[in-house]
């Protein structure tokens, strides 16, 4: 089994994943144990975050965790952040390129995506799953709406997720789910205060397990 395909597979059996984007890396590290802490096995560290691939470096050597980069812009984004054991890559946007350049490197592609179209574009191109970005206000209803016509498609949206619209989300139809501010409060991280990310990492974690 190839990387790409254990990533995907692994991506769809843990269903929620956990999203730090950080102005310090230290306060990065801190939040993201507490995650992992609190129950998440799939985290995400956007590439915005100063130290990011060191980061994925560091949380990669613990083998019960799949590590991704977020915020892959270009290809030499995605090499940098698969030589340091990052085996799913997120991005913002579709870019074709940098599908490609997944595909080389064998790792996950999740680019980011907001309409029908650019969905159906992704997947034409080879993404594994559409990211929604950004969270449209009624998520649950938008998800089932895309899925409707477009049943093939694996939607994770990234954006807009509470531990109150999980379970929605995921009836709706979507793959997967991903935290960040709503896991991550910047009043958490300003303060600190990282057992307050850990119990409502354990909230989020107890919430996905209870729909299977």
């Amino acid at each position: 089994m190839s990387q790409r395909t254990a990533a995907v597979n692994k991506i769809m059996e843990r269903k929620c994943s956990a999203i730090i984007r950080a102005g310090d890396e230290e306060v990065a590290r801190r939040a993201m144990r507490a995650a992992v802490d609190g129950g998440f096995r799939l985290i995400e560290f956007t590439l915005t975050t100063p130290g990011a691939i060191d980061l994925i470096k560091e949380f990669a050597a613990n083998r019960d965790l799949l590590v991704g980069a977020g915020t892959v812009l270009a290809e030499v984004d995605a090499e940098a952040a698969v030589k340091a054991g990052a085996r799913f890559l997120v991005s913002p946007v579709l870019d074709p390129i940098v599908i490609r350049k997944a595909h080389e490197l064998d790792a996950a592609i999740i680019p980011g995506t907001f309409t029908a179209t650019e969905m159906q574009s992704a997947h034409l191109a080879g993404a594994d799953f559409v990211k929604l970005f950004p969270g449209p206000a009624n998520l649950p209803s938008y998800v089932a709406s895309i899925l409707g016509p477009l049943p093939h498609l694996r939607i994770y949206p990234t954006n807009a997720v509470t531990l109150e619209n999980t379970a929605a989300v995921l009836k709706a139809g979507a793959v997967g789910v991903g935290y960040t501010t709503s896991l991550f409060r910047p009043k958490w991280l300003a303060v600190g205060d990282f057992a307050a990310v850990q119990n409502h990492a354990s909230e989020i974690i107890a919430a996905v397990a209870s729909l299977d």
